[in-house]
């Protein structure tokens, strides 16, 4: 029982900081400014499900394209945890992702822009997709494996209720509250990429040692 809370915590705390809906929501809510409510919603709603979709895709068939291309999960930690950093440094300086917006985009290809550049790699960015392959390595159980995907559609799902209330929630925090909130997740998240780095790089020198 404590494995499986403590795990779910991770998957949480990991996916909904990577993911960071308080981020995407100002991005979000630019591009979809001239939509009315029904077209925002469903825009939201399919740019999760995108999202959901390839995260699953990823997480499932990661030891497939780590056996296909010869890597090991040690090196994905390592290049994840530096992902990880990069990402976390971003958003500590309260950096949205550089996202161009073509207003013409938004108003001709409102379906698209719920795939990409929303779905993928606003939600479901290289962050995401290295968390969910690395946390599915590391579910050790079927039980660990359900724990994942729940959690990553639990933070979907929250992420979609942000994106659909994010003119309430943004005048809520106000400019200096997104930025706030935006560097504490940012903080989290390069604790938590030198986690994954060291634990990465340690296996790696062990076996760089025993080798020489």
């Amino acid at each position: 029982m404590t494995e499986t809370f403590t795990f779910a915590l991770l998957c949480f705390t990991s996916f909904f900081t990577v993911i960071n809906p308080l981020g995407t929501m100002p991005v979000f809510m630019t591009m979809t400014a001239d939509l009315d409510a029904t077209h925002r919603r469903n825009t939201a709603l399919r740019a999760v499900a995108v999202a959901f979709f390839t995260l699953m895709l990823f997480a499932f068939s990661g030891q497939l394209l780590f056996n296909f291309f010869g890597i090991s999960v040690d090196s994905f930690r390592v290049v994840g945890g530096i992902i990880f950093f990069m990402m976390g440094y971003e958003m500590l300086q309260a950096r949205l992702s550089r996202v161009e917006i073509d207003e013409e985009s938004v108003h001709n290809y409102v379906e698209d822009i719920s795939v990409t550049p929303l779905g993928i790699p606003m939600i479901a960015g290289p962050g995401a997709i290295t968390n969910s392959i690395i946390l599915m390595q590391d579910a050790s159980t079927i039980w660990l494996k359900f724990v994942l995907v729940g959690m990553v559609l639990f933070v979907l799902i929250l992420s979609a209720i942000v994106l659909i209330a994010g003119g309430q929630i943004s005048k809520l925090l106000g400019q200096t509250g997104n930025k706030i909130m935006m560097r504490l997740m940012g903080l989290i998240i390069m604790v938590m990429a030198v986690e994954f780095f060291f634990a990465g790089l340690t296996p790696l020198v062990r076996r760089i040692l025993q080798q020489t």
